[in-house]
Order: structure tokens, then C-alpha cells, then sequence
């Protein structure tokens, strides 16, 4: 049977839209099957992004409290994990920071030897490279300046480097913020702007200078007839007919996710069904459904190996402080201070400082309430030293003009689990609560680099307030916990991404991700999603019957 089945209403549902999904959508269209992109988040544009993070309603994802952003912070004992939520998910509101990973990272974890990984992966983020614009970065701010500064003074500089970045820039000598006609599709994509070093990259480019999702790969999926639903959040995915592998197609529920009491609900039938909805989305989907008894035969690793790329996030302040650090891109150079550890200076635009709420004076020890105690008596100290430049420091009003953000990620193994349970204070609903070993929060290097930071600075070193209190270190990279294995014995897709135990039913976002990256993962989803879309045969060849390798129906 080919895609030409007029029962159905897709060939294939994309559930999410950021890396993975995107990429899944505008190759499936190509390949000319029917395609639509259900959405959670709103569909953004310069007119409606938020000015400052001050716009909690335009800025934060809260949808039940009225808050319509595309910004979400997500608490749990493990992590405090930073995700974005919109058409283009996560490229909205990322620091376009578009690294490869180490070649180390293939030969870890459960993924290992399912693929010659080292031989495929170069060609996937070549092409990935391509979609997004990735170039070095050639807009040094304040910041990286005194990044490469203070790394000299550390015995690091001669690691400092300049991000890959995927940012419109200007032609060496040129200005910004001139506009051009499309510079990247042979004029299939929309004008671009160059940048202009706002600083705003995080809150949403204001200015068409970003790559974000929605003027390349969403936006070529769209013109070429894939249809995308922002503000459509998936409920239910089961098999059609009866067939519990999902070999006659699938039924996929949806409701409003921005409506406060009615919530439309829709109804979609496909053959296909991509899961793309992040780490977390995919993982409490498919937890749902796999209680509801929709697709029971998902994997008992469901949210298994979860990692968060081991960082801790850490910065100086310096009050009154002459230069704009805001200024630049988002994330525009990184240091290593060792084989492991390296640190990239990152900043959000001025005005923008609600962050500034979770920042407090640099604490070493370690966790527990000692350090709670050190870190009362270092604030103590400090006011009674220098009390108007203590209380100037903490209060979040010019933050994001004064602070530079050091985001330290470390390429060591460590993970945790990620369970389906009910809390013992709200006892109505499941939630996905973590489980496993502590992330660490404090890194003595790390640490020791943002005084010499903020010495230089003539500022203050800060660490992250839940660090301190109550152990949980923050982190935008959240990855693993549908892992690509052999069997579903180990993992819940196998190295196709198929998942194990049904047909036609693939996941391409970060939670496939087996190993730790040690770097910004954005461009490794997106290879990996390239790689993933050349095993799914053109619509006029597809026999519907895709299925993962040797399944384990144990698992």
C-alpha cells in the first residue's frame, strides 16, 4: 500500500517542532508524503516576541496562568531544566550555539557499535551545518573579551575560541542590520537581516538575524505543503483498528494548549507518527499513553539514561560597571580550563533581568547545610563590607547590562532516571519526578575561574540560587531517556529510531541521545534527525510496514 490512502488524513503526524521535528517534517514532505506539525507552543514573529524577559506573559510558558511565552522552566529534585516552547521549538529562545559533538561520545553508551557512527555522522551535520547557517561567530562583545582576558590570567588562553553560531552576519567590515534577500535557500527562503549584536538572541531575535527553525527547515516544510498547528497539544496516540502495533495507522488526539477552560479537541488519523516534543515532551507523552494503556508496549527503559550535560551555571556582576556586557550574541566564545570542562560567556539583553532573581554570591562546599551556611555568612560579610554594592548586586534591576553568565558543561559520564508517579502532596495526577545519583552543583575549577573573572571585572562572583539551597544545579540541555539501543531490553528506539515493538512510529528529538555530549546539543539532534529521515523510503515506495530491529517484547 502507498501513502495514497484517502481514509487517512496524514501520511505522517510530527508531534513537536524543534530540531528533530523540523527536520522530520520538511524531509517527509520531500519525500512526498503528507505532513502535519502539531504544535504546543504559539507561532512567533517580530511583532508579537516580548521586549524584555519583564513580559512575563509573552516571555514564560504557563499557559493555565495566562502566560503565553515560549520560555519554560521545569523544577525537579535532579534539575532544574530550561526548555523553550513554540513553533520552532527550542530555536526560539536557545543561544544559537550549533556545536558538533566529540568523536568520544559514539563510542558510549547504549548506542554503541549499532552504526559506524564515526564513518555516518560527518555528512548529517555537514547537511545540518548547511540548513542553519552554523559560521564562527565574528561579533566579540564585552563579554568574550573579558572571557579571553580572564582565561589568559587562568593559564587558558590559548583554548579561548569563538562559538559556531547559526547567526546571519555581515560580511567582515560590513555593518549589521542590513536586510538581504534570502542568503541561504537560492532564494526558496525569506529575507534575512544581518545581526546586530543586541544581546537578544535568548529572548527571541527581534531582527531576522537568527536561524531559528521557522525560516529554514519549518518554513521550506511549509511551502512545500506540510501544514503546522501551533497551539496544539497531542493527548492521545493509539492504533487504529485494533492492530496494537499501529501496522492499520493511527488515531492522534489533540486539544488547545492556550484555551483556559474550553479546550477544542481534534481528532487526526495517520499512518506515521514522529515523536519530536523534546526530551521531556516525549517522555511524559509517551509515559501517559503508555499508562492509559494507548501504546502499552513502549519500553520499560522509558526514561531511562538521562543526562543534562553536567553544568553548573555561575557569572560575575559588577555593579555600575562602564561597558554594556549584554552586548553581542547570545553566546559568542567559550574557554576549556581543562580536558573535560569547558565554559562559554552568555548573556541576555539589556533590560531583560528577571534571571537576576535566581543569582546570589558566589558559595563554594560542598552541598548540604554547611554550604547553605557558608553562603549566609558570605552575604553577611559582604553587606557588612560593602552594603550599598551588596544590595545593588542582589537586586535584579540592570542585571542582564552587568552580568555575564558562565555556562560550564563537563564531557563526563553521569545520568539519571526520569519515573512516572504520584506525588505524596498532590496525589490527583502523575508527574515525572527524577530519580539517580546527584548532578553536581559545585565544580571547585569552574568556581576559581569566575573570581578571577570577577577580579578582573572589579565585580562580584554569582552562583545560582537554587545551586545553593537546595542542591539542583540549572540546565538547558536536557537529553537521553528514549535512548537508541539494540533491543527494547536496553533502550526504546533502535538505530533508525524506530520504535520497538510498532510500526511506522520513530523518535527524533534529544531524548534519543545515548551519551553525554559535553556541548551544546542542538546541532547533534538535528544531525541525528537528517541521519534518521534517509532510512524512510520515498511515499511512492513505502509499504507502511517499518518496524525496529530484533525488539526485545520482553522489554
Amino acid at each position: 500500500m502507498t501513502h495514497c490512502d484517502n481514509q487517512f488524513d496524514f501520511d505522517f503526524i510530527v508531534i513537536g517542532s524543534g530540531f528533530g521535528g523540523s527536520v522530520s517534517a520538511l524531509r517527509l514532505v520531500e519525500k512526498g508524503y503528507k505532513v502535519a506539525v502539531m504544535e504546543m507552543g504559539r507561532r512567533w514573529t517580530p511583532d508579537n516576541l516580548p521586549h524584555t524577559s519583564w513580559s512575563l506573559h509573552r516571555w514564560f510558558w504557563r499557559p493555565n496562568l495566562g502566560l503565553r511565552g515560549f520560555f519554560s522552566m521545569r523544577f525537579f529534585r535532579h534539575a532544574t531544566i530550561f526548555h523553550g516552547c513554540a513553533l520552532g521549538g527550542g530555536s526560539i529562545t536557545y543561544g544559537s550555539t550549533l556545536l558538533p559533538a566529540p568523536e568520544k561520545v559514539w563510542g558510549t553508551g547504549s548506542w554503541t557499535g549499532l552504526a559506524n557512527w564515526k564513518a555516518e555522522m560527518p555528512q548529517h551535520y555537514e547537511t545540518a551545518s548547511r540548513m542553519l547557517g552554523v559560521t564562527e561567530n565574528k561579533i566579540l562583545g564585552p563579554a568574550d573579551l573579558l572571557l579571553k582576558q580572564a582565561a589568559e590570567v587562568a593559564g587558558s588562553g590559548n583554548t579561548f575560541y569563538c562559538t559556531k553560531v547559526g547567526i546571519f552576519q555581515a560580511a567582515e567590515g560590513q555593518p549589521g542590520n542590513q536586510t538581504f534577500p534570502d542568503p541561504f535557500f537560492g532564494g526558496e527562503g525569506p529575507a534575512r537581516t544581518t545581526c546586530r549584536g543586541c544581546g537578544g538572541c535568548m529572548m527571541g531575535c527581534r531582527y531576522g538575524a537568527k536561524n531559528t527553525l521557522d525560516v529554514n527547515y519549518l518554513y521550506l516544510a511549509e511551502k512545500h505543503g506540510a501544514r503546522l498547528l501551533p497551539e496544539t497539544k497531542v493527548v492521545n496516540v493509539k492504533p487504529l483498528a485494533g492492530i496494537g502495533d499501529g501496522s492499520a495507522g493511527y488515531e492522534v488526539s489533540t486539544v488547545r494548549s492556550t484555551a483556559f477552560m474550553h479546550r477544542p479537541a481534534g481528532r487526526f488519523t495517520c499512518r506515521g507518527v514522529v515523536f519530536s516534543a523534546s526530551s521531556l515532551g516525549t517522555m511524559e507523552l509517551l509515559f501517559r499513553l503508555k499508562e492509559r494503556g494507548s501504546l502499552p508496549a513502549i519500553s520499560g527503559q522509558l526514561g531511562q539514561h538521562v543526562r543534562t550535560n553536567s553544568e553548573s551555571l555561575i557569572g560575575a556582576r559588577t555593579p555600575g560597571c562602564s561597558q554594556d556586557v549584554s552586548q553581542g550574541i547570545a553566546i559568542g566564545s567559550g574557554i576549556y580550563i581543562d580536558e573535560h570542562t569547558h565554559i562559554e560567556a552568555v548573556r541576555y539583553p539589556n533590560g531583560s533581568d528577571t534571571m537576576g532573581f535566581l543569582t546570589t554570591i558566589l558559595t563554594d562546599g560542598r552541598p548540604g547545610p554547611q554550604r547553605i551556611a557558608l553562603w549566609l555568612k558570605n552575604v553577611v560579610a559582604s553587606m557588612l563590607r560593602h552594603p550599598f554594592r551588596t544590595v545593588r548586586v542582589l537586586q535584579p534591576l540592570g542585571w542582564a547590562r552587568e552580568f555575564v553568565i558562565l555556562l560550564c558543561m563537563q564531557a563526563l559520564e553521569g545520568e539519571i532516571e526520569m519515573h512516572w508517579q504520584r506525588l505524596w502532596f498532590w496525589p490527583f495526577r502523575k508527574f515525572l519526578v527524577s530519580r539517580g545519583g546527584k548532578v553536581p552543583t559545585y565544580i571547585p575549577k569552574a568556581n576559581e575561574f569566575a573570581k578571577k573573572y570577577a577580579q578582573l571585572t572589579g565585580g562580584f562572583a554569582m552562583s545560582m540560587l537554587p545551586e545553593i539551597l537546595f542542591d539542583v544545579p540549572g540546565t538547558a540541555h536536557c537529553i537521553g531517556g528514549c535512548v537508541i539501543a539494540d533491543t527494547s531490553g536496553h533502550g526504546v528506539v533502535d538505530s533508525h529510531h524506530r520504535v520497538f515493538n510498532y510500526r511506522n512510529m520513530y523518535i527524533c528529538d534529544g531524548s534519543v541521545v545515548a551519551a553525554n555530549l559535553g556541548v551544546n546539543p542542538s546541532l547533534t539532534i538535528t544531525a541525528l534527525a537528517e541521519r534518521a529521515m534517509t532510512f524512510i523510503p520515498p511515499a511512492t515506495e513505502t509499504h507502511w510496514s517499518d518496524c525496529a530491529s530484533m525488539p526485545n517484547h520482553a522489554g
